[in-house]
């Protein structure tokens, strides 16, 4: 009987440790979810969104934080509407929490000197960095806005942008059109926002 025993608990075991491989895979797949083209602010023509892609966009979708952001673990997002209105989420699983605080610090200074740099970079632009806030989710959201115009050519485009957190995952969401700050939709942005970050582990 004893080595009955013996025999089923060494198969019981054998079966534990293979179903902890097979759902291995599973926890690894596991990563944080992004805005659904519904979720971006209201617009006159419908949002449509891509598949999320890994890494960071190429095409600097994120302006002045695409080069402050990692790579590795990144994954993003791009939107756009029939018009000139576009966006995009870029998300970073830090490494740490630690990580992560460090990650947000650095996008949120690069966003606040975004337009003093695009001017430096840009000679004849204007172009005029603010921010609006933070938002209280998960460990924190920050909002800013960059305006800028080219009157050599008689374009201006505002953008808003926001910075969250939520543990070690960071979350960027940008949205742009052609027109100033007043145009730009701060409090749908806000909210959308507020949906990126609490739907990151949902």
């Amino acid at each position: 009987m004893n080595k009955l025993r013996t025999a089923f608990a060494a198969t019981a075991a054998a079966a534990l440790g293979l179903a902890a491989l097979a759902t291995a895979p599973a926890q690894a797949a596991a990563q944080p979810a992004f805005l659904a083209a519904s979720q971006m602010p209201p617009s006159s023509t419908p949002w449509t969104a891509t598949q999320v892609f890994a890494g960071v966009p190429e095409n600097g979708g994120v302006l002045c934080a695409s080069y402050k952001i990692p790579a590795q673990n990144t994954r993003y997002r791009e939107f756009n509407t029939e018009l000139d209105t576009n966006g995009v989420q870029v998300t970073t699983v830090a490494r740490t929490e630690a990580d992560a605080v460090k990650l947000v610090a650095t996008l949120r200074k690069a966003l606040a000197g975004c337009g003093p740099l695009l001017e430096k970079q840009n000679p004849g632009l204007d172009a005029v960095s603010a921010y609006h806030g933070k938002i209280n989710v998960e460990e924190g959201a920050w909002v800013y806005s960059l305006d800028t115009a080219d009157p050599q050519i008689g374009i201006s485009d505002v953008h808003l942008f926001s910075v969250g957190r939520d543990g070690r995952t960071v979350t960027l969401v940008r949205w742009g059109q052609m027109g100033d700050l007043k145009d730009a939709p701060l409090k749908a942005f806000q909210k959308t926002t507020t949906t990126a970050v609490n739907k990151l582990w949902s």
